[in-house]
């Protein structure tokens, strides 16, 4: 999906397939407007064969064009562009629904999507903190569930996620740190880490220097490393956060779970802004997308790299993969 037309999305969409090396990953079609498309190919100065369908199921995946299902539903003459759009955004929205209803219907194996406006959506109706929150209504999700940003050097897992810092603190207790444990666990497993070793960051500085400037460390945080260890899960903390990152950096984890946004956010954007990908894990559907925004300083200058998005794709498809793979796949296309 190129997601908001109104920022670089459709321009890395159009990129990333013409440079056709997502042929080795997966039958991937482009899901949204042809004319959408057509804006991105336009900024990018790349030129597509593409064929036009109304649905999944008329795709003809012998062809060697581009399968674009166009819901005819986004005009780009209509909308403005590097700007908050609420109609881009409850259009937006409105796609990315159509292409949930196909993966639970098994038509679609994953949803990948170019960057999204969150402030857009909004406007546009979607009253979510963001697009995770949605997906999960869609998906008609009760767990738990959580934000993955994946980067080459490691991925990271957030206990709490977009909410106001405040607000993070009462929302961090040991049953929440323990089910982000268990989904970074299982979703690394289902990556193709078969024993993955998971830092827990720690809240306070210096991990609270024992007791002295918190005791989140000893009496929240602990004791859901513990119990997660007595289920076999390779855990290690609480690490202090200003050292963790350095140390998966250097490959002694595989993930680190943060406890609120930016303490991991900054890291992996410093780290792998151009590569990371944003997944949303515990779901019944796959959801990837770049780690980055809609960039509307740049639109329309054919300056945008595709690089995160392709990454976004590949991981999309591994996680797809081993979800089909699994016994209790629901057995989608």
């Amino acid at each position: 999906m190129p997601g908001d037309m109104t920022g670089i999305g459709p321009e890395i969409t159009a990129k990333l397939f013409s440079s056709r090396v997502l042929h080795d990953v997966a039958r991937v079609t482009v899901v949204g407007d042809a004319r959408v498309l057509e804006l991105g190919c336009r900024d990018a100065g790349v030129e597509l064969e593409r064929t036009v369908y109304s649905s999944v199921d008329e795709i003809d995946w012998n062809r060697d064009s581009i399968p674009i299902v166009d819901l005819g539903n986004i005009d780009p003459t209509t909308l403005p562009r590097g700007v908050v759009s609420a109609q881009s955004g409850r259009l937006t929205g409105e796609t990315l629904q159509y292409m949930v209803g196909l993966a639970l219907a098994g038509k679609l194996d994953g949803v990948c999507f170019a960057p999204l406006n969150k402030a857009a959506l909004h406007r546009g109706g979607w009253n979510y903190s963001d697009e995770h929150q949605m997906f999960r209504e869609w998906c008609g999700h009760t767990g738990f569930f959580g934000e993955m940003n994946v980067i080459r050097e490691f991925a990271t897992f957030r206990v709490t996620s977009h909410v106001s810092l405040r607000s993070a603190l009462d929302l961090i207790t040991t049953d929440r740190i323990m089910a982000a444990i268990e989904l970074a666990d299982r979703t690394l497993r289902s990556m193709g880490t078969p024993d993955p070793r998971i830092a827990v960051a720690a809240l306070n500085p210096h991990a609270g220097e024992n007791g002295l400037f918190g005791d989140e460390e000893q009496q929240v945080i602990r004791p859901a490393l513990e119990k997660m260890a007595s289920q076999g899960v390779h855990c290690i903390g609480p690490v202090p956060a200003d050292t963790v990152f350095v140390r998966a950096k250097k490959g002694e984890f595989d993930a680190v779970v943060t406890m609120y946004h930016d303490q991991g956010q900054i890291a992996t954007k410093l780290l792998g802004f151009d590569r990371g990908v944003t997944v949303t894990a515990g779901l019944a559907t796959v959801f990837a997308t770049p780690a980055h925004g809609t960039a509307f300083d740049i639109v329309g200058q054919g300056k945008a790299d595709p690089g995160a998005l392709e990454q976004a794709v590949r991981l999309a498809a591994r996680l797809a993969a081993s979800k089909k793979s699994s016994p209790t796949s629901a057995g989608a296309r």
